[in-house]
């Protein structure tokens, strides 16, 4: 019971610790409701017609999510949603009124190109895919005025209905053109709205329009729409080229979302988005990408559902989108692709830095130039560089200037180790608590044991220095000034803290990113409170708790926009590290849980460091961190005990039905092929999911080295996606069911006699088949260019599993015709192609064995015919 005796300065301490606790969890549920769309009310289905309504938006996405269902290449759902989307825009233009002109078109894209997708070359081919366009503009207009692009896909991935991504998004922009017909307001520059179908594969729906379509050059501005979950916070992730966009966005949005820092770190999360067509890779066009990025459990899920979106979500997307619509339509810079040309040359080039944003709560946002950022955010250093010349300088001289110097330098070095600790420590936990416990991620279903796990170890973390800052004494000879010790304590600390935000400050703008508005944030709340902190010392004392409120109270609006960004962030992780990647053991098994200490350790490094300063000596004594030691391993223990899946977060199972052919009609060899894409295993999966295990004939004795495993090459079919796998397994199974389903299988053969040229290499035509598959197909020809596809210009090749490297093309699009294509040979060596066709029909056995698993696994399952030629 040692550790309830409490000297006086201990209950003190306690008396602040649950007084900052009581102030973060209020701040927290304040959070919790403003990302989660709490202040919002979403209008009815019975709404004017002159505003955007969540209700009439919903009714599109029950028709697309439920009714059609899922919209993949190859299956009926993806004409059925093209027809729907046609239909309702023919409605709106009946709708229209005299002075509006509205063009509506249904195009098919033919193409081929070469892109990096997760870090992975790949080229693409692609042919009979349906983009959907409405173009809305004054009959004044002009087919050269510059115009204002949406866009949002139809198609969904595999095994998902698609609500969220990105029935959403559709339904936003049907609402959206209603809207702009009923509402009586004539843009004054041409709108168009871009229903693409094909962005799942590999964005070639807007790779086709950017190339061929006859509007593609008159685009001055976009806004793509995207989801990545089912609501919530619709953050602008991407922004560019330049600041004109965001700039347009500050000015124009109703609820503002968006901060410069998601660029800085958009790059890092695996995926990609049209954007990269409009403005990096096929254009210039400047434009935002806007993105659904909560409920990211049911992104690509069968879970993925209308009842799982955000209500609010699409409310205030589309009130946004309005008004962005509006404000770009209205704006001077609106320029084409010649007049971005033209007044580029005039300029001798074009300003393409990136602005400095953040919103506050949704309800404002902060909006400065690169310019602006390079003088306010030097203005900390500066201050911190010269405040002890102006605090010693005076009357004691240079000599103290230089000890001031160093005991606040002393003082940055405290604070930055801190910080570094806060996220050792929850990190260390994390590993150990692994290293004792049988599964991983048991946090995952509820977010909450996150923060209880590791946010006491953090707090440990940042206090472990201040325990040991009587080691280290700081010079006595700067203290002429300083009324007492504790004066010159308090003074080391707080400058070493300013001085640490400030500098990093620098760093971020130094090194070209844009968050360093969040350290400029606090950097300038420290100042004003660490004067009133000072003020209220000469009144209270520093061992009062007033003079800690005053030095809190001016912070708060600081620590409000910390919790708020920070909460953001580890809610955004948690959610995503159910899709991270299976990895390689044996440290693969570590990684969700050592990220999620990490960032649950930066975010607390970040709400609580500014208070350090003067706060920690209440916190920064034995007791305390006992408490928050006990509490830690209390947390970690507990956690243990909770399932980390659920129907609300479920595991992701990937199921593929194998088929190895030869010829049209033989098969060599059949399996069922698993993997996961986080790090419980699939020994995790068939521990819990006995049916399964029956099925497959799998004992209790179960282990890696008992079954054969699957390696990469088998699941070529979906690479690069397959990059994400790792310790695959597979089953054999019966064909049987396959050669009833199945007349024939894809084939691959020469159409006409391979030619010789005069320098030796040899060019052999190839015909492709598809057979009866229809979603998409894979090539993968090794060392030799492929002919015809990606306009000649191939990536650099891959390596896939253990194989050597080669050349990947990805084929999608039905079509009556045949694939034909050439390969060229610089030797007489055979050339060998590995062909993958993935279907998304299933036989009856697999779709019996997939009804096995339990509701809270989600099991994305389809069949591949695999086949090697040799010529």
């Amino acid at each position: 019971m040692a550790f309830f005796r409490l000297i006086s300065g201990d209950v003190t301490g306690f008396k602040v610790l649950f007084a900052l606790a009581i102030m973060y969890g209020l701040i927290s549920y304040f959070v919790h409701s403003t990302i989660h769309m709490k202040f919002i009310t979403p209008l009815g289905i019975d709404a004017p017609l002159d505003r955007f309504s969540e209700a009439r938006a919903i009714e599109h996405v029950r028709v697309l999510s439920e009714d059609i269902g899922g919209r993949q290449e190859g299956s009926p759902g993806l004409r059925q949603a093209a027809q729907y989307i046609k239909a309702q825009l023919d409605v709106i233009k009946e709708r229209a009124g005299s002075n509006l002109r509205i063009e509506i078109e249904e195009t098919t894209v033919n193409g081929s190109f070469s892109m990096i997708f997760l870090r992975h070359s790949i080229s693409l081919a692609y042919r009979n895919h349906t983009n959907i366009l409405m173009r809305i503009s004054s009959v004044d207009s002009q087919d050269s005025d510059p115009s204002v692009l949406l866009n949002g896909h139809f198609d969904t991935p595999p095994g998902s209905p698609g609500a969220g991504d990105c029935g959403s998004c559709v339904a936003s922009l049907l609402e959206l053109a209603r809207l702009t017909v009923d509402s009586d307001w004539v843009p004054p520059k041409p709108v168009i709205f871009l229903f693409n179908g094909a962005e799942e594969l590999f964005l070639v729906g807007s790779h086709g329009f950017m190339t061929t379509h006859k509007w593609r050059d008159t685009i001055g501005a976009f806004i793509d729409i995207e989801a990545s979950g089912t609501g919530g916070y619709d953050l602008v992730c991407q922004s560019g080229p330049g600041s004109w966009p965001s700039s347009v966005y500050a000015q124009s949005a109703m609820y503002p979302m968006a901060n410069s820092a998601a660029q800085d770190f958009f790059g890092a999360i695996p995926g990609d988005t049209d954007y990269r067509m409009f403005a990096k890779d096929y254009s210039d066009i400047p434009g935002l990408d806007i993105i659904f990025l909560l409920g990211g459990y049911f992104y690509h899920t069968s879970s993925d559902t209308v009842d799982r979106l955000l209500p609010g979500s699409m409310q205030a997307r589309g009130d946004n989108l309005f008004s962005l619509m509006k404000a770009f339509t209205n704006s001077s810079k609106l320029r084409n692709a010649h007049e971005r040309e033209t007044f580029r040359a005039a300029a001798s080039g074009s300003d393409n830095e990136q602005a400095v944003f953040f919103d506050y709560y949704s309800r404002f946002l902060v909006f400065y130039s690169r310019k602006q950022a390079i003088l306010f955010h030097s203005i900390p250093v500066a201050i911190f560089l010269l405040m002890p010349l102006l605090l010693r300088l005076p009357s004691c001289g240079l000599s103290c200037s230089f000890n001031t110097y160093c005991n606040f330098f002393k003082g940055m070095l405290y604070h930055a180790s801190g910080i570094i600790l806060a996220v050792v420590f929850p990190v260390t936990f994390a590993i150990l608590r692994l290293l004792f416990f049988g599964h991983s991620m048991h946090w995952f279903a509820n977010p909450c044991l996150a923060f209880m796990m590791f946010v006491p170890c953090s707090l440990i973390g940042l206090l472990f220095p201040r325990i040991c800052w009587r080691c280290f004494p700081l010079s006595q000879d700067a203290s002429a000034l300083a009324s007492s010790k504790e004066e010159l304590v308090d003074e080391a600390r707080f400058w070493g803290a300013f001085g640490f935000y400030s500098l990093f400050t620098l760093a971020y703008l130094v090194a070209g990113l844009g968050g360093g508005f969040f350290t400029f944030l606090v950097s300038v709340f420290m100042l004003p409170a660490w004067m009133c902190f000072r003020l209220s010392v000469k009144s209270f004392g520093h061992q009062s708790l007033r003079s800690m409120t005053c030095y809190v109270a001016p912070l708060i609006p600081c620590l409000l926009y910390s919790v708020y960004f920070g909460g953001f962030v580890a809610i955004f992780v948690i959610e995503k590290m159910g899709m991270t990647g299976s990895h390689p053991s044996p440290y693969g098994y570590f990684v969700p849980d050592v990220i999620v200490a990490a960032i649950i350790g930066i975010v607390t490094g970040w709400c609580v460091g500014p208070l350090l300063p003067v706060v920690g000596k209440w916190l920064a004594t034995p007791s305390i961190v006992q408490f928050l030691l006990h509490g830690s391993v209390l947390a970690l223990a507990l956690s243990s005990q909770f399932f980390p899946y659920s129907t609300d977060a479920p595991k992701r199972v990937i199921l593929q039905h194998t088929i190895e052919t030869a010829d049209v009609d033989q098969i060599l060899d059949a399996s069922y092929d698993f993997s996961v894409v986080d790090s419980n295993s699939l020994l995790f999966v068939f521990k819990h999911a006995p049916e399964v295990a029956k099925e497959l004939y799998i004992n209790s004795e179960l282990t890696f080295d008992t079954v054969n495993q699957s390696h990469q090459e088998r699941w070529m079919g979906i690479f690069p996606i397959s990059s994400l796998f790792s310790r695959s397994l597979m089953f054999p199974t019966k064909s049987d069911d396959i050669l009833e389903q199945y007349q024939y299988f894809p084939l691959l053969s020469t159409y006409k006699p391979q030619i010789i040229s005069t320098g030796g290499s040899r060019r052999v035509y190839l015909e492709f088949s598809l057979g009866r598959c229809g979603l998409q197909s894979l090539i993968s020809p090794v060392h030799y260019p492929i002919g015809t596809f990606a306009n000649n210009i191939l990536p650099a090749p891959e390596k896939v599993g253990n194989g050597p490297p080669s050349y990947i093309c990805r084929l999608s699009g039905a079509h009556h015709e045949n694939w034909t294509f050439w390969l060229e040979a610089s030797s007489s060596e055979a050339l060998r192609v590995d062909v993958a066709a993935v279907d998304l029909y299933l036989t009856e056995s697999t779709k019996r064995l997939k009804g096995l698993f339990p509701n809270w696994m989600d099991v994305t399952t389809f069949t591949t015919f695999i086949s090697t030629y040799t010529f």
